[in-house]
C-alpha cells in the first residue's frame, strides 16, 4: 500500500508540475503546443484517477480535472481545424477562427475551473494521506484491479462487436491507454500491444477529427469546399483504424 500510494502521489505531484508549464506556456504564448500538452497532462490525472473512483479524495481531483477538460476540448478542437485550414493555404478562412482562439484561450486562464483544480492538486497530497490514515484507503490494490481488468473486458467487447462503434472504441482505447501507462504493473500489456492502443488512437483520432469538420461543415456555408476532401481521408482513416483495431484485438486474444 505504502509504495502505491508514494507513487500515486509523485505522478499527481508530477503532472501538477506539468500543468503548470502549460499554463506558463499559454499565457506567455510560447509556442503552439501548450494548449495540446495541458489537454495531455489533464488525461493522464484522468487515467490515474479512474480505477480509484467512487473514494471521495479522487472524485474531487476528477472532478476538476474533468471541469478543465470540458473547457479546453473545443479550444483544442478549434486549434487542430485552423491548422488544417492554414496547411490547406486558406488563410482567409483560419484567420477569424485563430483570433476567436485567442480570445478562449484568455477565458481559459482566467476560468474559474482552473484555479479550482490547482487548489485540490495543492491539497490532494495531503488528503491522500488522511484518507490513508483513517482507513478510507483498506483494500485499495484490489479496487484498482478490478476496475482495471473491467475497462479491459469493455474494450475486448467492444472489438469483437460485428459491427464498430468508432467513437465508444475511441473513448475506450484512450481509457485504457492512459490506464497501461499509469499503472504498468497492473495492466501488464505487452509493448507490442501498447504500440497498438497508440496506433489505434490515433488513427480513430484522424477519424474524430473528420467527423467533427464535416459537422461544421453542414453549419458553416464557407468550409463546404472542403467536404469532398475531407470526406475521402475519413474514409481512409476508417480503412487505417479497422486494420490496427483488427491487429489489436488478435494481440489481446
Amino acid at each position: 500500500m505504502a509504495n502505491l500510494l508514494d507513487d500515486l502521489i509523485a505522478q499527481v505531484l508530477r503532472l501538477d508540475i506539468r500543468l503548470h508549464a502549460c499554463v506558463a506556456r499559454l499565457g506567455a504564448r510560447t509556442d503552439g503546443a501548450a494548449l495540446s500538452d495541458l489537454r495531455v497532462a489533464l488525461l493522464r490525472l484522468r487515467g490515474l484517477m479512474r480505477p480509484l473512483r467512487g473514494l471521495p479524495v479522487a472524485d474531487v481531483l476528477d472532478e476538476a480535472v474533468a471541469a478543465v477538460g470540458s473547457l479546453s476540448g473545443p479550444l483544442r478542437d478549434q486549434e487542430l481545424l485552423v491548422a488544417e485550414l492554414e496547411q490547406q493555404g486558406l488563410f482567409h478562412l483560419a484567420k477569424a477562427r485563430r483570433n476567436a482562439l485567442e480570445a478562449g484561450y484568455a477565458q481559459l486562464l482566467q476560468a474559474a475551473g482552473m484555479d479550482r483544480l490547482f487548489l485540490v492538486l495543492d491539497a490532494w497530497p495531503r488528503l491522500m494521506r488522511v484518507s490513508e490514515r483513517e482507513g478510507v484507503l483498506a483494500r485499495l490494490h484490489k479496487r484498482m484491479e478490478r476496475r482495471l481488468a473491467r475497462d479491459w473486458r469493455s474494450l475486448c467487447r467492444s472489438l469483437k462487436a460485428s459491427s464498430h462503434d468508432r467513437d465508444r472504441l475511441r473513448q475506450l482505447i484512450e481509457r485504457v491507454r492512459q490506464e497501461v501507462e499509469a499503472y504498468p504493473a497492473m495492466c501488464q500489456a505487452s509493448p507490442r500491444t501498447l504500440r497498438l492502443l497508440i496506433g489505434a488512437q490515433v488513427a480513430l483520432g484522424v477519424w474524430h477529427d473528420r467527423t467533427q469538420w464535416l459537422l461544421r461543415a453542414e453549419q458553416e456555408a464557407e468550409l463546404r469546399p472542403q467536404v469532398r476532401a475531407w470526406q475521402v481521408a475519413l474514409h481512409a482513416a476508417e480503412v487505417r483504424s479497422d486494420r490496427v483495431l483488427d491487429k489489436l484485438l488478435a494481440s489481446l486474444r
